[in-house]
């Protein structure tokens, strides 16, 4: 999914001028990284809110367009009002296409509701992690990486080392470090005891 935010440079800077920015409807914000020097800048407070809703926003390369000119970017960080659906502020981190970016991507959990664990032994899904440190070029960022449940029995687990990550895509952070991404446990007892009940089953 491709995303596009229109900006403009921010010349004022200040408590005071990002409080105007606001009751105008724009979100102060901020480009930094590469070699460039880092770049105030304004947006549109409605379209950004819109855009953070969306999954994809947070995992994707976005094109900022500023003074006719596109700059390839990633969300790095978002400050919101306490109690008010407000964004006070967000940071850019522009994107080069030589170096391996470090980012959190989401997991998409499917066939969940056909895996014999739950299907035929009634077993309950436990999602241990939902998001995945990674480290790729931004040629291969995915929105998201699939986990498919369609061969668990209650009992089963699948591991970091058993992702099927796509090509170009590499954990930040594995090494030795094995955990459990999901499993299915049984429901009202033990896994043996709902492992028996599904072999009675088939």
């Amino acid at each position: 999914m491709q995303f596009e935010i229109n900006a403009q440079a921010r010349t004022l800077q200040g408590s005071g001028a990002s409080r105007r920015l606001r009751r105008a409807g724009k979100v102060p914000a901020i480009i930094y990284g590469g070699e460039a020097a880092p770049q105030a800048i304004e947006v549109d407070h409605n379209e950004l809110l819109l855009n953070l809703k969306k999954e994809a926003f947070h995992a994707s390369i976005l094109n900022i367009v500023l003074e006719g000119k596109k700059q390839q970017v990633l969300l790095r960080d978002t400050q919101r009002h306490a109690y008010r659906p407000l964004i006070l502020h967000v940071d850019f981190q522009r994107v080069d296409a030589t170096h391996e970016l470090h980012i959190k991507v989401p997991l998409h959990f499917v066939n969940e509701e056909i895996a014999p664990g739950v299907k035929l032994s009634n077993g309950l899904v436990n999602h241990v992690i939902t998001e995945l440190d990674i480290q790729c070029l931004a040629k291969d960022l995915p929105e998201f990486i699939e986990v498919d449940l369609g061969a668990l029995k209650v009992g089963d687990s699948i591991h970091l080392s058993q992702l099927n990550l796509p090509k170009g895509v590499k954990l930040a952070h594995h090494g030795a470090d094995d955990s459990v991404v999901v499993g299915i446990v049984g429901k009202g007892g033990s896994s043996e005891e709902a492992a028996e009940g599904e072999a009675a089953a088939e």
